[in-house]
């Protein structure tokens, strides 16, 4: 026999389900996992009315509540999960950060829209646009994991970056950046081989030209204006048949800076490469 809330209709289940949703106290961990140790995906505001998780999930812990996240989320999965034709293999983890113990984000599954966004040596990175389940406590709690992914711009009552928790974790680790070509001079770190690191913003383009068919790099990185920056060497990012994605758009390219031999030109050694 089916149970009554089978029964219902959807409208009913939803007007049931959020009617005892509380605004909450204070700003609130959303973590993935209802685990106080369990990373967060992102923050509830106080005042938010949490949107309760789908009533057929398992009820959680006692002084827990399963809610529903909207996305979009950032996420990344290792290189090593998508397949040939650039998409992520069901079943595979997308990780909050790009390294193995920053925790779990979601599972892969059939069907999911992943967007691939930027590339990180053997991790790329991704835009999941799916609702997700996350756990909150409501009471006094110790201080939960730092938000490693927080969803899209918020409206009143959203989603929101607790103040006093450390940040979402960026794309990639670098100075700051100015006008489109231009790299960040404040922050460029002085390596101990004498090599800078910078973070540099044009628009990703292809270095062939008819005049100029013998050429030091396959890439490069030209301004508002159309003229080159910067050559750029992708060997470090080990999936570069996914530069496809990149060509003729706007991105942010963090990596060392080093001249080209027997030129005026510079080459930004990429680490790491985002669509702006």
């Amino acid at each position: 026999m089916k149970s009554f809330s089978r029964l219902l209709p959807p409208a009913i289940l939803l007007a049931a389900s959020t009617a005892g949703a509380a605004p909450l106290a204070g700003t609130t961990a959303v973590q993935t996992q209802p685990d106080p140790s369990a990373p967060a995906i992102t923050f509830l505001a106080a005042g938010t009315e949490p949107v309760p998780a789908a009533p057929d999930l398992a009820a959680p812990p006692a002084g827990w509540a399963a809610v529903s996240v909207p996305g979009p989320f950032e996420a990344y999965v290792e290189n090593k999960n998508l397949n040939k034709a650039l998409d992520v293999i069901p079943g595979s983890s997308l990780y909050l950060a790009p390294k193995a113990g920053s925790g779990v984000l979601a599972i892969a599954q059939k069907g999911d829209r992943i967007v691939i966004t930027g590339l990180r040596g053997k991790w790329t990175q991704v835009r999941l646009e799916k609702t997700l389940t996350g756990y909150i406590h409501p009471g006094p709690l110790a201080a939960a994991g730092p938000a490693q992914a927080l969803p899209g711009p918020g409206a009143a009552g959203a989603i929101t970056e607790a103040p006093a928790m450390p940040a979402a974790s960026p794309a990639f680790s670098g100075p700051p950046t100015t006008a489109a070509g231009k790299p960040a001079d404040e922050g460029a770190a002085a390596q101990g081989s004498g090599v800078v690191t910078r973070t540099f913003e044009g628009r990703f383009v292809s270095s062939r030209s008819f005049f100029a068919p013998q050429r030091p790099y396959d890439w490069q990185l030209n301004d508002s204006t159309g003229a080159r920056t910067a050559y750029l060497d992708v060997g470090r990012l080990l999936l570069t048949e996914q530069l496809d994605k990149y060509i003729d758009h706007d991105v942010s390219v963090f990596g060392a800076v080093k001249p080209v031999p027997d030129t005026k030109d510079i080459v930004l050694v990429v680490e790491s490469l985002q669509l702006k």
